[in-house]
């Protein structure tokens, strides 16, 4: 991939005129990095490199959650914050026919479908975080408050 290709993700953010800063970081073609990796390879705080996990409720709805690459979900307060009785990250198997991205390129931006969406309440104290770009090797930082709108997301407490 080169410095100059722009992801859908990246494209969305500019139709929808939202400012972002574009980040590469390098890696095996195809194999997926740690967010703790991918934040040291952009010399960016780990508290604000933040992972795309996606889920699926007692009801059998799917829902996304965005928590900092240092933190688990909770998966209790994961559901209390969808109003599910509980739920449980699908697998990895699922992620591409239900999203399109791949494991270490999911993105909360430019998913198939519009899914709930909940960011970890973490998000709310920072200027910008760093998500996805959809790809593994990119990521675009962004502020939390205009992707959260972008995705009709929700901020709660979601980590342990």
């Amino acid at each position: 991939m080169t410095m100059a290709e722009k992801t859908n993700v990246m494209r969305t953010l500019e139709q929808k005129k939202i400012p972002y800063i574009p980040h590469h970081y390098p890696h095996e073609e195809g194999v997926a990095v740690d967010g703790i990796t991918v934040a040291k390879l952009l010399g960016q705080d780990p508290a604000c490199v933040f992972k795309t996990l996606v889920a699926v409720g007692a009801s059998k709805r799917n829902y996304v959650f965005v928590i900092p690459v240092l933190e688990e979900l909770d998966r209790k307060k994961a559901a209390k914050a969808v109003g599910e009785k509980s739920i449980d990250l699908i697998p990895v198997k699922e992620l591409l026919p239900l999203t399109g991205y791949i494991r270490g390129g999911c993105s909360p931006v430019g998913m198939k479908k519009v899914f709930p969406t909940v960011f970890d309440a973490s998000a709310q104290d920072k200027e910008t975080i760093c998500v996805s770009a959809g790809k593994i090797g990119a990521q675009i930082e962004c502020s939390p408050a205009a992707l959260a709108a972008l995705v009709r997301g929700k901020f709660a407490p979601v980590t342990e």
